[in-house]
């Protein structure tokens, strides 16, 4: 007998990493489709949307050229036809993994509403939604920190890496809780993330008085 908020029997025998891979899969696959009509996803009327795919895009697109030739060499060089379906369905994956990460990048900008707020993302990964009265300060920043694509330090700074830099410091006036690929949570005071054009940015997110 099922209690008061049990999960269901399905759902809760699926790790919860399971699901979130899953998810950022489905959501990969859509932002195919959207990338071919060049329409972005949660855009509304007001808001002014900030790219942040500049510096890794030529890495994404040498990884495609890099798949594509490795493809072509095998189809030449393995002779038995199960093992070169084996490998060709696996390179065509990686391909459409690589594509869907980037038409997800794309497709998914930063966004500042015409209230103030500040939705921060990195594709279909990263996803944290700041409120204008959680905007305590923002400033164009560029720096190049280590590390992999989040990167949480001991005093609640959080680094959203694009190609090994970020270009705006956005300080809060209350911690905020955000949600790692894989499901774990953490909690940031201030955030630095990567924008195409961080003036811009900085100039659509300040308030006239601030500008």
């Amino acid at each position: 007998m099922n209690g008061v908020g049990a999960v269901p029997a399905p759902r809760a025998a699926v790790p919860v990493r399971v699901r979130r891979l899953l998810v950022h899969e489905l959501r990969a696959a859509a932002a195919l489709g959207r990338w071919a009509v060049r329409r972005k996803h949660g855009i509304g009327p007001g808001d002014h949307a900030a790219r942040y795919t500049g510096p890794q895009t030529a890495l994404l697109y040498t990884l495609l050229c890099v798949s594509v030739i490795e493809t072509v060499a095998l189809a030449y060089l393995i002779p038995w036809p199960a093992v070169h379906v084996t490998v060709l369905v696996l390179d065509v994956y990686g391909v459409l993994q690589v594509l869907g990460l980037h038409a997800a990048c794309v497709t998914r900008p930063h966004v500042v509403g015409p209230d103030g707020s500040l939705r921060i993302r990195y594709g279909a990964l990263f996803d944290l939604t700041v409120p204008a009265d959680a905007v305590a300060s923002v400033r164009v920043d560029r720096r190049y920190p280590l590390g992999r694509l989040l990167t949480l330090s001991e005093d609640g700074v959080l680094d959203l890496i694009v190609a090994g830099q970020t270009a705006a410091t956005l300080e809060l006036t209350r911690p905020l809780v955000f949600t790692r690929p894989l499901g774990s949570t953490g909690e940031a005071r201030t955030v630095r993330f990567h924008a195409d054009d961080p003036h811009a940015l900085v100039a659509a997110l300040r308030p006239p008085a601030l500008a």
